[in-house]
């Protein structure tokens, strides 16, 4: 329901404020970034409420709540991501572990390290991380930063 779904937008605005809280990473777009994922430098928060408890964020570079943010995306081996969507577009990388994901109407595909991927806004989609994990997959949003439970309403 309408309703629902503002209530969950909620809940994913508090989150981002509480993430880019932690993030040092924050820059505007007129600055340059540099890091190395495989240092500790990385800040992660957690997901929003319907994701698994061990799903992490770390937010990359951008304002989550504006557009044009990248983040990392992790959770462990054999963790599922229940069906959900985006308002914004993604565009994604694997950087570790291998994920299969199912796009409403499409065959799943699976992710190995390297491997792009798109999602269209607005299309709901779920994933595993499989066996390789743990899975870190790079996503750079074209609007904000949000995640609702279930189908697009229409």
């Amino acid at each position: 329901s309408f309703r629902a779904q503002i209530h969950h937008l909620i809940l994913v605005l508090l989150f981002l404020i509480g993430t880019s809280g932690i993030s040092q990473n924050m820059q505007t777009a007129d600055q340059s970034v540099a890091m190395d994922l495989n240092k500790d430098e990385m800040q992660w928060g957690g997901c929003p409420d319907f994701m698994p408890s061990s799903c992490n964020i770390s937010v990359l570079h951008g304002d989550p709540a504006a557009e044009n943010s990248d983040i990392l995306f992790k959770i462990p081996a054999n963790t599922e991501i229940p069906e959900h969507w985006h308002n914004s577009a993604e565009r994604m990388m694997m950087v570790s572990g291998s994920m299969s994901v199912t796009y409403e109407g499409e065959a799943t595909k699976i992710l190995k390290p390297g491997t792009y991927a798109y999602g269209p806004a607005r299309k709901a989609h779920k994933a595993k991380c499989l066996d390789s994990g743990p899975c870190v997959l790079f996503i750079a949003f074209e609007g904000s930063v949000d995640a609702f439970p279930g189908k697009k309403g229409k």
